[in-house]
C-alpha cells in the first residue's frame, strides 16, 4: 500500500505505512469527506456554470476539466483542511484549478460571485494565477512541468533568504501537486537533479496517479522507473496504492490472490471495469480464472461493496493521505505517488476520453442529488455549527497569511562615475561593474544575487564571486584556498551571493524567476541577474517567460551573442534573440555597444526589479572590445547627464549635424557599432552627409514609436521622434548583430525608405572580419546599402 525507498522496489512492499502522529478520529474522518464531497460538487459546477449558463455568442468553447479535478479532490481536501500551515506554499496541477477555488471559497477566501466566472474577463482564471486570480493562489501552473518545479525554486530561494537575514520569514513546506502525465516534461528531472535539492526536506511533491492524459491511458511500467529515478536523486519515495477498505480485504482468504490480480491488470483493463455495472465486476476479476479462495473472495461480496473496494485507491482515501503528509522525511524531499480515478465520483469516471468532457444538465442534478446539494441553488456552504462548517472556520483561521511586510526602498545609483578609457567589451563593462558595486554602492550590493549555469567566470563574473562568495546550504570546504596561482576563489558559504546551477538553463530561469518574485510573496527585495550564453536564451525561452507571467522580475544576461562570436562556428552564434528580448511582455530588452551606455541602462534596470510595478530585463552582451571614443561621449555635466537619458529611453545621435543636411541615416545597436562609424566615415568621404544613431533599446524606440496618438501614457517616450525628427526624412539603413526584421518597425518612424542589414542564415566558424562580410554587416555592406538607397 506504501513503498518508501528504505525497502525495494518490489511488489510486495506495498503495505500500510508507519506513522507516529495519531490518525484521524471519526468525527474528523467524517467532516473531512463532507468537506470533499463538497468540493466535488464546487469543482465541477464551476466548470458547469461556465459551459452552460453563460452566455457564448462567438461559438468558442470555454472549457474546463471537472474529470482531471475530481481526481484530484482528496488529496487537495487532507492538505487544506488538515495539514497545511499558513507558512506552506503549494502548486496546484493546472487542469485541478477549480478545486483550488473551491477550497479557496469554503474557506472564505473566494467571493461566492466568482464562482461563475471561470474563464471570463475578470473571473477566474483557466489555471491558478498569483497575479490575475482573486484568490490566494501562490504559484502559476499552466505551462506543464514549470509550475510544478516553481515551489522548488521558491523554496531555494526562502533558504537564500534565510542565510542572509534574520528577518527573513519562518520557512515551511514546498508542495506540488502535479499530474502523472506532467512527468513526461523534461523541466521536472533538470529540477530534481540538481544537488542541492537532495538536502531540501521542505519539498513535498504529489503525483496524482490517475494513469491518463489527454489522450491516453499511461502504461502502468512507468511507475517503476518514475520510483527509481527519484530515488536515484535522494528523494523519499512513498507510493499510496490502494486504501485501507480494499485493503483489509487483501488480509482476508483469496486476498494476496485478489491484490495481485488487479494490479497485474492493464491500466486499460482496470479503467474498463470501472464503466461496467456492478454485478459483472466480480467476472471481469475472475477472467474466467482464478482460485476457489478468490472466487469465494469476490463471490461472496455485495456487488455495491466490490465496486466500491475497487475504487479505494491511495489518492482517495483521507486518512491514509493525513498519515502519509505527517510523516513524510525531513531531511530530504519526498515525493508522494497517490493512485487515483479521473474523474472520481463522476458519470465520466475512469472514461479513456474524459479529459474535457462536460457533464450533461442531467448529469449535475443526480450529482447535486448525491452531494447533498442542487443544481438551483450550487454555491451552499456549511452551516456555522455544522461540523464540517466548523472545520473550514477553524481552518480558515489557521491558514490566514500575516500581512506582508512592504517592500523596502534601496538606492541605486544611476552611474558609478568611473570613466572607460580603453577599449571594453560590454561583458566585460558588466563584471566591472559589479565588482565595483560593493565599494562604490554598498547600501545595493545586499540586494544582488547572480546566478549562472556553470558559466560564471566565462561570462565575468569573476570578480563579483571573488568580494561575495558562492551561495551554498551549508559551508563547504575550498581545498584550493591555498592554491596561488588560482584567480577565481570559489568560497561556498551560505553568506555567499552568487548560485551556480549545473548546465540546465531551465533551472536558472526557474530559479531567477523564484528570485524576483520573493519581494511580493515575502516581502522582502531581491535584485535577481543571471548569466548564460545568448544561443541558449531560446532554450529557457518558455520557463523564463513564464516565470515573469507569473510576477517573478530579474535580469537575464545572454553573452556573448551573435555572429560576432566567430570562431565559435554557427551553433553559438545567436540570431533571434533580439527579437526575442523585444516580444518578451514585461521585460525590457537592451542591447549597448559602449561600456559607459552598459552602466548606465544596466543600473537603470537594476531599479526597476524586485519592486511593485517594476520589471523584467534582458541584457544581450558582447565579448568584442569596442573604442570608448566612438561613444563622443560630452565632457559637459549636463551634457553627459543628457546623454545618459537618452541612453536609457531607448537610444542617441552619435553624429551632431543637423538632421535636415542629412542625405542618409545609419541606425545601429550593439557589436556592430564599429563597423557603422566607420560606414558613415566612408560616406562623408564620399561627400555624403550620415547621421548615425545608436540604439541601446530597441524595445523602448519600438514602445515610443506605438504609443504616437495613443490617449494613455506609454513607457517609451518620445524618443523615436527625437531619433528620428518627423521634419527631415532621410533614407535609413538598420544594422545589428541578429535578425534584420527586429529593426524593420523603423521605416514607419517617418515612412522612410530602408533596408535592413543583419544576420539571416547560420554562421561558420571563422575570423570576425570574414563573418561579418559574409553576412553583409561589414562596413563595406553598409556602405552599399547605402548608396543603392541613393540611387548612387
Amino acid at each position: 500500500m506504501t513503498q518508501t525507498d528504505d525497502r525495494p522496489l518490489t511488489d510486495d512492499s506495498d503495505r500500510p505505512l508507519s506513522t507516529t502522529r495519531p490518525g484521524l478520529t471519526d468525527d474528523e474522518a467524517a467532516a473531512l469527506r463532507e468537506i470533499s464531497t463538497r468540493v466535488l460538487w464546487l469543482s465541477t459546477a464551476i466548470v458547469d456554470a461556465a459551459n452552460r449558463n453563460r452566455p457564448n455568442p462567438s461559438g468558442v468553447k470555454v472549457g474546463g476539466h471537472q474529470a482531471s479535478s475530481a481526481s484530484m479532490v482528496d488529496i487537495m481536501v487532507a492538505l487544506w483542511f488538515h495539514e497545511l500551515t499558513h507558512e506552506d506554499r503549494v502548486s496546484v496541477k493546472p487542469h485541478a484549478s477549480p478545486v483550488l477555488h473551491a477550497i479557496n471559497y469554503l474557506l472564505g477566501d473566494l467571493d461566492p460571485k466568482y464562482l461563475r466566472t471561470l474563464r471570463e474577463k475578470g473571473g477566474l482564471q483557466s489555471y491558478p494565477s498569483r497575479i490575475k486570480d482573486p484568490d490566494t493562489v501562490d504559484f502559476s501552473t499552466g505551462s506543464v512541468g514549470i509550475g510544478a518545479t516553481a515551489s522548488l525554486w521558491a523554496a531555494m530561494s526562502l533558504r537564500y533568504l534565510r542565510s542572509r537575514s534574520a528577518a527573513a520569514p519562518a520557512a515551511g513546506r514546498f508542495v506540488s501537486l502535479l499530474g502523472d502525465a506532467e512527468l513526461d516534461e523534461g523541466a521536472i528531472w533538470e529540477a530534481i537533479a540538481d544537488p542541492a535539492v537532495s538536502s531540501m526536506g521542505e519539498l513535498l511533491w504529489i503525483v496524482d496517479l490517475n494513469r491518463q492524459s489527454l489522450d491516453r491511458v499511461v502504461p502502468d511500467i512507468q511507475i517503476r522507473r518514475l520510483q527509481g529515478m527519484f530515488a536515484a536523486a535522494g528523494w523519499q519515495v512513498i507510493t499510496l496504492k490502494w486504501g485501507r477498505l480494499i485493503s483489509e480485504l487483501f488480509e482476508l482468504p483469496g486476498g494476496e490472490e485478489l491484490r495481485l490480480r488487479l494490479e497485474a491488470m492493464p491500466n486499460e483493463e482496470y479503467q474498463r471495469m470501472l464503466r461496467v455495472d456492478s454485478s459483472q465486476i466480480a467476472d471481469r476479476i475472475l477472467d474466467g480464472g482464478g482460485s476457489d479462495r478468490l472466487r469465494a473472495l469476490v463471490g461472496g461480496l455485495e456487488p455495491s461493496r466490490l465496486a466500491a473496494a475497487i475504487r479505494d485507491l491511495g489518492g482517495h482515501d483521507l486518512g491514509l493521505l493525513t498519515d502519509t503528509y505527517g510523516s513524510a522525511a525531513t531531511d530530504r524531499p519526498t515525493v508522494v505517488f497517490a493512485y487515483t480515478i479521473k474523474g472520481r465520483g463522476l458519470p465520466t469516471e475512469g472514461h479513456p476520453n474524459n479529459h474535457s468532457a462536460l457533464l450533461t444538465e442531467a448529469q449535475m442534478h443526480d450529482l447535486a442529488e448525491r452531494c447533498g446539494t442542487s443544481l438551483e441553488d450550487p454555491w451552499r456552504s456549511f452551516g456555522a455549527d455544522s461540523a464540517p462548517g466548523r472545520l473550514c472556520s477553524t481552518r480558515s483561521e489557521l491558514l490566514r497569511r500575516p500581512p506582508l511586510r512592504p517592500v523596502p526602498e534601496v538606492a541605486v545609483p544611476t552611474s558609478l562615475g568611473h570613466p572607460y578609457r580603453k577599449p571594453t567589451s560590454t561583458q566585460a563593462a558588466l563584471g566591472r561593474l559589479l565588482a565595483d558595486i560593493p565599494r562604490d554602492a554598498p547600501d545595493l550590493a545586499p540586494y544582488i544575487v547572480t546566478c549562472s549555469p556553470d558559466v560564471a567566470s566565462s561570462t565575468n563574473l569573476g570578480g563579483w564571486i571573488n568580494k561575495t562568495g558562492v551561495w551554498s546550504i551549508a559551508d563547504r570546504r575550498d581545498w584550493f584556498a591555498d592554491d596561488t596561482e588560482r584567480i577565481l576563489k570559489w568560497s561556498e558559504v551560505p553568506t555567499g551571493q552568487h548560485i551556480e546551477l549545473g548546465i540546465a538553463e531551465v533551472n536558472l530561469v526557474g530559479l531567477l524567476g523564484e528570485l524576483g518574485a520573493t519581494w511580493s510573496r515575502w516581502g522582502h527585495r531581491l535584485i535577481p541577474i543571471g548569466t548564460l550564453y545568448d544561443p541558449f536564451v531560446s532554450r529557457a525561452l518558455e520557463p523564463w517567460s513564464y516565470g515573469i507571467y507569473a510576477g517573478g522580475q530579474s535580469i537575464l544576461v545572454g553573452t556573448p551573442s551573435g555572429v560576432t562570436l566567430a570562431p565559435e562556428g554557427g551553433a553559438h552564434q545567436s540570431i533571434t534573440t533580439p527579437s526575442i528580448g523585444l516580444e518578451q511582455p514585461a521585460c525590457t530588452a537592451w542591447e549597448p555597444a559602449f561600456a559607459q551606455d552598459l552602466e548606465w541602462t544596466f543600473l537603470h534596470a537594476m531599479a526597476q526589479v524586485g519592486i511593485p510595478g517594476g520589471t523584467s530585463a534582458y541584457f544581450r552582451l558582447s565579448t568584442r572590445p569596442v573604442d570608448p571614443d566612438l561613444a563622443r561621449l560630452p565632457e559637459e555635466p549636463a551634457l553627459l547627464e543628457r546623454r545618459r537619458l537618452q541612453a536609457v529611453a531607448g537610444g542617441y545621435r552619435l553624429t551632431d549635424h543637423d538632421p535636415a543636411s542629412e542625405q542618409v541615416t545609419l541606425v545601429g545597436m550593439g557589436a556592430i557599432m564599429p563597423e557603422v562609424v566607420q560606414a558613415a566615415q566612408i560616406l562623408q568621404n564620399l561627400g555624403i552627409a550620415a547621421g548615425v544613431v545608436c540604439l541601446t533599446s530597441a524595445d523602448l524606440v519600438f514602445r515610443s514609436f506605438q504609443q504616437r496618438g495613443e490617449r494613455r501614457p506609454g513607457t517609451g517616450g518620445n524618443i523615436v521622434d527625437m531619433l528620428f525628427p518627423q521634419p527631415h526624412p532621410t533614407p535609413l539603413v538598420t544594422v545589428l548583430d541578429g535578425h534584420p526584421h527586429t529593426l524593420s518597425f523603423l521605416a514607419g518612424a517617418r515612412g522612410d525608405r530602408i533596408r535592413c542589414l543583419g544576420v539571416t542564415e547560420f554562421g561558420q566558424s571563422s575570423s570576425l572580419a570574414d563573418a561579418y562580410a559574409l553576412h553583409g554587416i561589414d562596413a563595406g555592406s553598409i556602405v552599399d546599402a547605402a548608396l543603392s538607397l541613393l540611387g548612387r
